[in-house]
């Protein structure tokens, strides 16, 4: 008969803090190969990295109007490089698990700039899709193949607050981007911000080709050209990471980082129709400005709950005597995913509907940072959840979560304006309150069960020897 693995008996059973198996310390000599001033240098190129794909998003959304009237209907350009973006978040994070992570930046970078030269010079709809798709897919590598990177040079116990700084770093760009798309589209042209992710672009390319070193495992390393064999170039199904879902803790915190997530797009796409309205706000500059809020609370949020998780990871193992159990980081995002995200999507419908004036607009701030280290507290543990899981996967796993996230966002967004103008801004941050909270409730179950759902489906789990 089978144990009955549960908290205190868990699925992947510890090694001794100390170990003296040779295979244990090999993995532990990979992490030493990196300074701790080298690896801030590299954490600081990868987050830069990662900025760009969230101002190429969220500035080319303020600016669709201005296209439109230009250009004739853009909207098709929206969903195309949505989907763009998850399919090439897919393609890198496979590849770099074969050629590396710099390798993947140095081919990733120059279709980013590439593509945001040609939008900004596209006279066309039809040219205008085809260079935001090469400018979706070269900004599409920075989430998964920065946390992978992370994953290669971070130890278990530093894990979350490397993740943290590079999540809070990451997702400061949503919260800008429509701040420098509404400056640009308002005071200059939109064809302006596309020439400065051109430039931005070349200023992630070039310190990457100059300073970042490769971080995969140099045995799972593929060079090109450096045997015969290796001359032969391979094709690897990037939609084979997407069987990672079968994975019912990927599967479930995805959805849980989802039901997190979805309430910062709530709050922040009708943010023209809700509070610009009701406060009579129509400068598109002054509304880009209410995303700063959200931005500085990512900045704080993400750290905050990366250092967190890895403190609970060395308290509960120690408590457990040296055993380590998976979900354990998990318990960092509780108070985000139970109070600070439903309640700040909650309260700042209320708000919105029902206080006028200056102290309206002075609470909807509040409420947008709160939601900013909110989203943080749920997303940066869970992320390098995902890494200490799956740590030979780790940039796989975090694109097959993310194209999830993409694809149930990209359907729910688009959902968000008819049922403001149907029920209220009101009664719709309730209703993502209640959905936020069913992601808590998610968590927990993962938390008290996950490893009893790490056995009904093995996808090549991780254990204390190789992570």
């Amino acid at each position: 008969m089978q144990p009955e693995h549960t908290e205190e008996s868990p699925l992947l059973e510890a090694q001794p803090l100390v170990s003296t198996d040779p295979e244990v310390v090999k993995h532990e000599l990979l992490y030493e190969r990196f300074t701790p001033a080298r690896k801030r240098v590299i954490v600081a190129l990868i987050s830069w990295a990662a900025v760009i794909p969230f101002l190429a998003s969220g500035s080319f959304i303020p600016s669709i109007p201005e296209i439109a009237r230009e250009l004739g209907s853009t909207g098709e350009v929206v969903s195309l490089s949505l989907v763009t973006a998850s399919a090439g978040s897919l393609l890198w994070a496979t590849y770099s698990g074969s050629y590396g992570r710099r390798t993947v930046f140095l081919k990733s970078l120059p279709c980013l700039c590439i593509g945001s030269a040609g939008v900004a010079m596209s006279q066309t709809v039809p040219t205008l899709m085809l260079w935001r798709v090469i400018q979706a897919l070269g900004a599409s590598s920075g989430m998964s193949v920065g946390a992978g990177a992370i994953g290669d040079i971070y130890r278990l116990e530093e894990r979350g607050a490397a993740m943290g700084i590079f999540f809070g770093a990451s997702l400061f760009g949503p919260a800008i981007a429509p701040l420098c798309g509404g400056i640009a589209t308002h005071y200059f042209s939109w064809r302006h911000a596309q020439w400065g992710l051109f430039i931005m672009g070349l200023c992630a390319l070039v310190p990457v080709y100059l300073w970042l070193p490769e971080t995969l495992d140099p045995e799972r390393l593929r060079t090109w050209g450096a045997t015969e064999e290796h001359k032969k170039p391979i094709f690897l199904n990037p939609f084979k990471s997407l069987a990672l879902l079968r994975s019912p803790n990927i599967l479930i915190l995805s959805f849980a980082g989802t039901t997190a997530l979805v309430t910062d797009f709530v709050l922040m796409i009708p943010l023209a129709y809700t509070i610009g309205k009701q406060y009579n706000i129509t400068n598109e500059a002054l509304i880009g400005a209410f995303f700063l809020p959200a931005g500085l609370g990512n900045i704080i949020g993400a750290p905050l709950a990366g250092r967190l998780s890895d403190r609970v990871v060395v308290a509960w193992r120690k408590r457990r005597g040296g055993v380590w159990v998976p979900e354990d980081r998990l318990r960092a995002c509780l108070w985000g995913a139970g109070f600070c995200v439903p309640m700040s999507v909650l309260l700042s419908g209320l708000t919105t509907q029902y206080v006028p004036g200056t102290l309206g607009i002075v609470l909807n701030l509040v409420w947008l940072f709160m939601n900013g280290i909110g989203v943080d507290i749920v997303l940066s543990p869970s992320s390098a959840y995902y890494v200490d899981i799956l740590h030979s996967h780790s940039a796989e796993t975090m694109a097959a979560s993310g194209s999830f996230r993409a694809c149930v966002i990209a359907m729910i967004t688009a959902c968000i304006l008819p049922l403001i103008n149907t029920i209220g801004v009101a009664a719709t941050g309730a209703v993502f309150a209640a959905i936020a909270w069913l992601g808590f409730v998610l968590i927990l179950l993962t938390i008290k069960y996950g490893d009893r759902m790490r056995a009904w489906v093995d996808v090549g789990y991780s254990t204390a020897r190789d992570n």
